[in-house]
C-alpha cells in the first residue's frame, strides 16, 4: 500500500509502510548511510503527516519485514494479544500519541495495553513526538523488575557498576567494584566487559564477585557478559551466575550475527532460572542493544534503524529481562553523529521499551570520534532521570579503559540522584546504610566512617 501527503504545490509518495517509516524518522546518519531517509525536512514532515493519519490496525496486516522470512517478525505477530490492542484499536498513529499524552492516560492504561502494541506501532508514534513528549509518556509507565533487589520503582534509579580492566586483572577490577560501592553505585549490577572470552577466566571473575557479595552480603547482582554459549557453558560447569547476557537485534539475520536465536535465547533462559539464585525475583536476563546494529550487519532490509532497534526490544521482552541497556552512542557516529542525534536516539530508546513493557536503562555514551563531548551526556542524563529511566552506567571517571569509550560515572549518578532526588534500590540502600556508606537519606557519609569497610576489602584482594 503506499502512501501520500501533499504540501503546497507538492505532493510526496511513499512506495510503503517501511518507506513511510523511514522518512518520517528525525534525521540521523545511520538512515542517511542506508538511503532511506528523507531528502529534505519537507519531505520528512509530508512523512510525518501521512503516517499520522495511518491506522494502528495497519501495522498488524503490512509487516515490514515478511512474516515468513524472519523470526522477530513472527513473535511480534505470534504473541500480540487482541484483547489488549482493543482499548487502542481504533486509533491513528496521531490519535495514539493524543491519547499517550492525555492526562487521563495512567500507568494502569499504559499496563493494559502492553502485551497490544507492536514494536512498530510503538516506533510509528515516537517519530510524531517531541523530546518532551518522550519523556512525559515514559514517565508514565514504570516497569519493576526483581532479582536480589527490586529495580525500577517510580523515584528510583539504579547504577550498573562497569568495572572493566583491558587484561581481566581480577585485583584491578576488584578495585575498581569496591570505588564504585563507596560512590553508592551497583545496584543495577555489577557487570564486568572481559578482555577475553576464555572460560576459566570468565569464571574467576563470577566467583571473585560472588565471594565478595557473599562475604559482605550485598543485595545485588553480577554479570559478565559473554556470549550467551559462554554462559551456559559456565552454568554446567557450575559457576556462580546470576544475570545472563547477550547482544540482541531486531532481525532474524542481525541476530544470527550475533551467533543467536529465540531458540537459543530460550535456552540460556532456561538455564539461569535453574539456578535458581534470585531471593526477591527471577528476573534474570540482562541484554544490550543499539541503533545501528542491524545496518551494521547488513540485515536491515531497508527499515530505518530507530524501527528495527524497538523490534528488539520484542526480542528482549520475551524473556522476562531484568535489565534492557540500550548501549546509545556506542556503535559511532556513521549511526549517531552528535549529541544532538545521540540525545534524540536515547530519549527514543527509553520511551519505546518502556510502552513495550521493557526495563530501559541506557548507557550514555559516545565515542572519541562522534561529535559529541561530555556536556550533551550530562544533559541526556538528566533528561532520561526525568523520565524515569530504570538505570545508568556508572565507570571510574566516566572512561572505559578497557572499551574506550567515554560513559557517565560514579560521580554523574551523585549529581542526577541529587538534583531529582532520585533513590537507589531499597535493598540495596538499606545495604549501604547498614554499611555506613550513606545514611538514611542516601547522601555518601565521610570517607572516615567508611573506613572499616574500605580496610577489610582491602585486606580481602590483597591490596595494600
Amino acid at each position: 500500500m503506499s502512501y501520500t501527503e501533499t504540501i503546497g504545490s507538492r505532493t510526496y509518495r511513499f512506495a510503503d509502510l517501511k518507506t513511510l517509516m523511514a522518512k518520517a524518522s528525525p534525521q540521523r546518519s545511520g538512515d542517511q548511510l542506508a538511503g532511506v531517509a528523507a531528502a529534505s525536512e519537507e519531505e520528512r514532515v509530508a512523512a510525518k503527516m501521512a503516517l499520522a493519519q495511518v491506522p494502528l490496525r495497519t501495522f498488524l496486516n503490512e509487516a515490514l519485514i515478511p512474516y515468513e522470512s524472519d523470526e522477530v517478525t513472527r513473535l511480534v505477530i505470534d504473541d500480540h494479544s487482541p484483547q489488549a490492542f482493543a482499548e487502542i484499536s481504533h486509533l491513528t498513529v496521531g490519535d495514539f500519541r493524543n491519547w499517550l499524552l492525555s492526562s487521563t492516560t495512567d500507568a494502569d492504561a499504559l499496563t493494559r495495553i502492553t502485551t497490544g502494541l507492536t514494536p512498530e506501532m510503538v516506533a510509528a508514534v515516537s517519530k510524531l513526538m517531541r523530546n518532551q513528549d518522550l519523556i512525559a509518556a515514559a514517565r508514565k509507565r514504570p516497569v519493576i523488575t526483581r532479582f536480589r533487589n527490586t529495580v525500577g520503582l517510580p523515584g528510583h534509579m539504579s547504577v550498573r557498576l562497569q568495572p572493566n580492566h583491558p587484561t581481566d586483572d581480577v585485583k584491578g577490577i576488584a578495585a575498581s567494584m569496591l570505588d564504585g560501592l563507596m560512590y553508592g553505585c551497583g545496584d543495577a549490577m555489577i557487570g564486568i566487559n572481559p578482555a577475553s572470552d576464555n572460560l576459566a577466566a570468565i569464571t574467576k571473575l563470577l566467583l571473585m564477585i560472588d565471594d565478595f557479595r557473599q562475604r559482605y552480603q550485598v543485595p545485588t547482582q553480577s554479570c559478565v557478559l559473554t556470549h550467551v554459549t559462554n554462559t551456559i557453558a559456565a552454568i554446567e560447569k557450575g559457576a556462580p551466575v546470576d544475570l545472563v547476557f547477550q547482544s540482541i537485534a531486531g532481525t532474524e539475520k542481525a541476530n544470527a550475527g550475533f551467533g543467536i536465536s529465540l531458540a537459543l535465547l530460550q535456552e540460556a533462559y532456561e538455564a539461569g532460572l535453574s539456578l535458581k539464585r534470585g531471593t526477591v525475583g527471577n528476573n534474570l536476563m540482562y541484554f544490550e542493544t543499539g541503533q545501528g546494529s542491524a545496518l551494521s550487519a547488513d540485515a536491515h532490509f531497508g527499515v530505518d534503524q530507530q524501527t528495527c532497534e524497538v523490534r528488539a526490544y520484542a526480542v528482549a521482552r520475551k524473556f522476562n529481562p531484568f535489565l534492557v541497556n540500550t548501549v546509545v552512542g556506542f556503535i559511532g557516529p556513521e549511526y549517531l553523529y552528535d549529541g544532538k542525534q545521540i540525545t534524540r536516539a536515547g530519549l527514543e530508546d527509553h520511551f519505546c521499551g518502556k510502552l513495550l513493557g521493557v526495563p530501559m536503562g541506557c548507557d550514555i555514551c559516545y565515542t572519541n570520534h562522534a561529535e559529541a563531548d561530555q556536556d550533551d551526556m550530562d544533559n541526556l542524563l538528566t533528561l532520561l532521570g526525568v523520565a524515569g529511566i530504570n538505570f545508568i552506567m556508572g565507570i571510574p571517571g566516566a572512561d572505559d579503559v578497557m572499551l574506550n569509550y567515554q560513559s557517565t560515572s560514579f560521580h554523574d549518578a551523585l549529581y542526577v540522584r541529587d538534583v531529582l532526588g532520585l533513590r537507589r534500590a531499597p535493598e540495596f540502600e538499606e545495604w549501604l546504610e547498614s554499611m555506613q556508606i550513606t545514611d538514611a537519606r542516601g547522601a555518601l557519609l565521610s570517607a572516615s566512617t567508611q573506613q572499616p569497610l574500605l580496610e577489610g576489602a582491602r585486606d580481602w584482594m590483597g591490596i595494600a
